[in-house]
């Protein structure tokens, strides 16, 4: 037999209990009569009664908002974690913190990392733990940066390069590659492009 979805059921069983016709049913849901002769031979043995104080929660109590019932259970809350993840989800590689951590600062990769353990430290576990590990330390320690401040008109930086070949604006029927010149100011951040033939 066919396992509906819920609300598929219900509306089988409201039509079924209107008494609209199996094969009228089956033209406005598009299920095959079959299926909703089996399901309406549940619904016989089991009554409407019965299916109230069961212990799954109906489409009703969900939609109108009614809460638990007195027959239905609650599922059980999951327990708090009282220090840091339970001992089976702390990674293999936790007692080498410090050491991986110098390693990362150093810019090594989890790799080079993973064989020093092993030959070192006689380490048994899979590469995979050291990766995963690694990248959790890569995305709590960002890459740091440098940064330069000038004063005004006192640094530039100047980049020179070539286009793409194009058709020069003087009627010429030959492509010529032209240059780019650009120059930035370092304080402002103000930049002057120029594209020049020659």
């Amino acid at each position: 037999m066919n396992v509906l979805k819920s609300h598929l059921r219900i509306m089988i069983r409201t039509l079924l209990d209107k008494g609209v016709s199996q094969r009228e049913i089956q033209r406005k849901t598009g299920i095959n009569r079959r299926t909703i002769r089996r399901y309406g031979q549940l619904y016989d043995q089991v009554p409407a009664e019965d299916e109230a104080h069961s212990n799954y929660p109906t489409l009703e109590g969900v939609a109108t908002g009614s809460g638990t019932e007195a027959g239905q259970n609650t599922p059980p809350r999951p327990p708090a974690l009282a220090e840091g993840p339970p001992k089976h989800a702390r990674s293999a590689c936790e007692p080498y913190r410090e050491w991986i951590e110098e390693q990362v600062r150093l810019g090594r990769n989890a790799m080079a990392i993973y064989q020093d353990l092993v030959e070192g430290w006689g380490f048994g576990h899979r590469y995979n733990s050291v990766k995963r590990f690694v990248r959790g330390l890569k995305r709590k320690d960002p890459r740091q940066y440098d940064r330069l401040e000038f004063l005004p008109g006192e640094e530039a930086q100047v980049d020179y390069g070539t286009g793409a070949p194009t058709l020069p604006a003087g009627g010429g029927r030959r492509y010529r590659r032209p240059r780019l010149f650009i120059m930035t100011l370092k304080y402002s951040g103000r930049a002057f492009r120029k594209v020049v033939w020659t």
